[in-house]
């Protein structure tokens, strides 16, 4: 007698649970584009990048010419256009850009050529962090813009007291995030040189200082759209040229219109500079992986 079977069932024989719906054609294309991290082709990069521009101007557009908003609180484009034509034929704006061009890269320039080297300093030695750290987090927090009378007592109201604004403002700011980048060098490198036999000028020089100046880089990238911004606060006071003159002399006879020229005339230097800093730090660090 055979007892197999005896006390068993046979396995239910039901449908298949369906594996979850994968995405196809679009839905499948914007999966794949919103995954974590992953990398657009360029073209879709420029793509979409001057999708926001267009989207913004037309938005700009509907408002303006629709008559949704008054002229007086949002020009036309048109009008703005045409403000930007008189100000560089008939009333040498060119000068005001050029003058505005120089206090930032004075100012930045200046931070910079002070920060980089304290940075890198700070972020790879303790007791100069512990002395510096305290002072700097105390005084990024106080307004540039607070310091102007007292910089206008020592300087004056020449080109010093913009470029002191624009300094003032980005050098703290600029000073923690380079220390930051040092401080992020991997300690390997650093027991690798000295085994090695690299002194410690050699190793802060050759180890250190290149390790973090893709950071730097980065860090400096950042800022120099801060020190535009800073630009705008120093020339709204006692300033006779720049771009931030302008937007002042504008906003007292209500010409918003030429109050938007001159801040997309801001946004134009901006992302160009922006472009310069992306293509030299590239040239500079074309090692990195």
């Amino acid at each position: 007698m055979s007892f197999a079977g005896v006390g068993t069932s046979p396995a239910p024989r039901g449908p298949k649970p369906e594996s979850p719906e994968q995405p196809t054609g679009l839905r499948r294309r914007l999966h794949e584009a919103f995954e974590f991290k992953r990398s657009l082709p360029k073209l879709w990069s420029i793509l979409l990048g001057a999708g926001a521009f267009l989207g913004a101007l037309m938005l700009w557009c509907f408002l303006t010419y629709g008559g949704i908003v008054k002229p007086l609180f949002l020009p036309t484009p048109t009008a703005v256009v045409a403000d930007l034509v008189q100000l560089f034929t008939a009333e040498d704006f060119a000068y005001d850009i050029l003058m505005s061009v120089f206090r930032v890269l004075a100012g930045f320039g200046l931070a910079a050529l002070l920060a980089t080297p304290l940075g890198i300093l700070m972020g790879t030695f303790r007791p100069l962090e512990a002395i510096v750290s305290p002072f700097c987090a105390f005084v990024r927090y106080m307004p540039a813009a607070a310091f102007i009378p007292l910089i206008i007592l020592w300087l004056g109201i020449g080109h010093g007291q913009k470029i002191s604004v624009i300094f003032l403002g980005v050098f703290f700011y600029m000073l923690i995030l380079i220390a930051g980048e040092a401080d992020q060098v991997k300690k390997d490198l650093i027991e690798t040189a000295y085994t090695l036999g690299a002194s410690r000028w050699q190793i802060l020089r050759r180890v250190i200082a290149p390790a973090a100046l893709p950071g730097v880089l980065k860090s400096l990238r950042a800022m120099v759209g801060a020190a535009w911004t800073y630009l705008i606060v120093a020339e709204l006071v006692a300033a006779q040229t720049g771009i931030g003159f302008r937007i002042s002399e504008a906003q007292r006879f209500l010409r918003t219109d030429r109050v938007i020229a001159g801040i997309v005339v801001i946004g134009a230097i901006g992302v160009l500079t922006d472009l310069l800093f992306k293509v030299v730090s590239a040239w500079l660090t074309s090692w990195e992986e």
